[in-house]
């Protein structure tokens, strides 16, 4: 069974610092490019940061450049998201996702509320 399980995020004060962590079992994550996205309440689903399938290449939207680090370990299978200086507007739930040319997933979501 593929699962990519998440865990990480929780509460933190403004300029404070967070880690989003995604581990995969039942696949191999060095045939895919990742992902993070955060849903804000109602909000679309955004795309915050991604990585490439070898690590060379990452995005980041305009919001969090500067601010996180995307980063992946293919032999520990794992993917992370490094979230630091955060503001309130980074409050969401944020999905990690595996991707290629035929398949997708997703992890299960984690809350990151950013608040004083």
């Amino acid at each position: 069974q593929v699962q990519l399980v998440q865990s990480g995020g929780g509460l933190v004060q403004p300029g404070g610092t967070l880690r989003v962590s995604c581990v995969a079992s039942g696949l191999a994550l060095d045939n895919f490019d990742m992902a993070w996205y955060r849903q804000a309440p109602g909000k679309e689903r955004e795309l915050v940061a991604s990585i490439s399938r070898n690590g060379a290449s990452t995005t980041y939207a305009d919001s969090v450049r500067g601010r996180f680090t995307i980063f992946r370990d293919d032999i520990l299978n794992w993917v992370a998201l490094q979230m630091n200086s955060l503001k309130p507007e980074d409050t969401a739930v944020y999905y990690c996702k595996a991707f290629n040319l035929t398949n997708i997933y997703w992890g299960q979501g984690t809350q990151v509320t950013v608040s004083s």
